[in-house]
């Protein structure tokens, strides 16, 4: 999309089960896939920017993710470790369940790891979408410790969970395994542009300010909110690290979006 378009907000339809939810989060998947399969064998070895996670635990994380979405069980499993050993995590159910995952899948080989997650995938979409519309409503509580990037938001609905987080979850860690390994980030108009749109939106709602934004590349777009607003331009990828808490923030962008 042209950045000489500029859009306002307000005409950008949410990421959701009853839009494209499902179509996005295929196609985040698969694009990750694309990435993971380029990736020579030392290349699992790197460091990522997550702490104390090479990029075979990030690949973990992500499978053990998609088993949690997948089924109730194993959800409640990785829950109940979770608030077992949140102490160990500065109080932070949310690490202690990623770390959980990161542990189930250390003796897995990158060809392993890969393959796990191209078949528990489908099944995490399908079972996302498939929450019950009363689920979708009750909101899960975030704690303001551990890995959070401060101004984080500190709850999110069920529905956004399955609909949005997951797959910026994916998106996000894709991103955070090209710049691991010095791959390119090529970005499409199709499921990239949706994700960062999105976050878009949902900046602006949080914050409530009048903005002038403009994103370039092939996965931007102008964006407006209000009249007279602050002028902003970034990539793509790295206003989305910014709000992420990735990179430092300053002004309107030190309001945060869930990743």
């Amino acid at each position: 999309m042209s950045v000489d378009m500029t859009r306002s907000v307000d005409e950008i339809a949410r990421i959701s089960r009853d839009t494209d939810a499902r179509e996005v989060a295929i196609g985040a998947y698969q694009r990750l896939f694309d990435q993971l399969e380029q990736l020579e064998p030392e290349q699992w070895s790197a460091p990522t920017e997550c702490p104390g996670w090479d990029v075979a635990a990030m690949v973990g994380h992500l499978i053990g993710a998609a088993k949690n979405a997948a089924s109730m069980r194993e959800a409640t499993r990785q829950q109940w470790w979770a608030k077992r050993h949140a102490d160990e995590f500065d109080g932070s159910t949310l690490d202690a369940s990623t770390a959980l995952q990161v542990r189930d899948h250390v003796q897995l080989w990158p060809e392993e790891r890969l393959a796990a997650l191209r078949d528990v995938a489908p099944a995490a979409v399908r079972a996302r979408m498939r929450l019950p519309r009363l689920m979708r409503r009750m909101t899960a509580h975030l704690e303001q410790s551990g890995s959070l990037a401060p101004g984080t938001p500190t709850s999110v609905t069920f529905g956004e969970l399955m609909d949005v987080i997951l797959t910026r979850d994916v998106w996000m860690h894709r991103i955070d395994i090209a710049r691991a390994t010095e791959q390119p980030i090529v970005l499409d108009e199709e499921t990239d542009r949706r994700i960062v749109e999105d976050v878009v939106v949902e900046w602006a709602a949080r914050h409530g300010q009048p903005f002038n934004l403009t994103l370039r590349g092939p996965a931007g777009g102008g964006f407006r909110q209000g009249e007279d607003g602050e002028h902003l331009e970034y990539h793509p990828v790295e206003f989305c690290r910014v709000l992420s808490g990735r990179a430092p923030a300053d002004g309107l962008l030190t309001t945060r979006v869930l990743f």
